[in-house]
């Protein structure tokens, strides 16, 4: 899988490349766990955002400037965050960023509710908060020896919390993200593949863009932006300036 060529300011059609490029880190690494496959998104966007906002403001991320994450004071408990956006030396919001490739269906409830406890610890201190989350729209599952046992689908159903959440008063509820980035993304399929290992060498040899996926889901509310990089990262820009 080739590594795309990224061009600022990110449209829609690049954030895919930025995707591509971080499901081929992905790949390489050969592990779900390794911070490395974040870096491509983490550096792409806060590069754009960086663009965005001038010199008044700094960004601190892995794959951009110093490679680092920053740490946000939040009400509870200090939060390191994966884009941290800074004015004056001091934190003035935040972005997260999740991509999820594998075994979706057991830990998708925890990544919903460590969503909202995150949020809701940085939101309650004064800080407006930002949610990326992508999802492959077919996964594999995999059992505990690395043989898939299933192909998930990322379904109406799964998407059902977070219509709800799209439907919040961001004013009245702290545990909502200012604003969330749904991607559900495409990859080509290959459901013959029954290792970790054939689906890491069957990707690695394919020449791709991931793309849109062409399933269709209910319409979010305003709280929740999908499929749509451009509106999202301009919602973004105008919350940070009017700090």
């Amino acid at each position: 899988m080739k590594e795309q060529k990224i061009s600022y300011p990110l449209t829609n059609e690049e954030f895919l490349k930025v995707i591509s490029n971080s499901f081929r880190k992905f790949l390489q690494k050969g592990t779900s766990r390794s911070t490395d496959k974040l870096k491509p998104l983490h550096g792409a966007i806060a590069t754009d955002l960086k663009n965005k906002l001038g010199n008044r403001y700094d960004i601190k991320s892995q794959g951009y400037g110093d490679d680092r994450e920053e740490t946000i004071q939040g009400r509870y408990i200090d939060k390191r965050v994966d884009i941290t956006i800074k004015k004056n030396g001091k934190a003035v919001a935040g972005i997260a960023v999740k991509f999820i490739m594998q075994n979706y269906s057991q830990n998708s409830n925890n990544y919903f509710e460590n969503m909202l406890g995150e949020t809701a610890n940085i939101r309650a201190n004064n800080h407006p908060y930002f949610q990326v989350f992508i999802i492959l729209d077919k996964l594999p599952y995999y059992k505990k020896n690395k043989t898939i046992q299933k192909w998930e689908t990322f379904t109406e159903h799964n998407i059902e919390k977070y219509i709800a959440l799209s439907k919040d008063n961001i004013d009245l509820f702290f545990h909502t993200p200012n604003k969330t980035l749904i991607y559900v993304v495409h990859i080509p399929d290959n459901i013959s593949l029954r290792t970790q290992d054939d689906y890491m060498d069957f990707y690695n040899a394919q020449d791709f863009v991931i793309t849109v996926s062409q399933e269709k889901y209910d319409a979010m509310e305003s709280a929740i932006i999908m499929n749509d990089y451009e509106t999202f990262i301009e919602k973004v820009y105008h919350t940070i300036l009017a700090q």
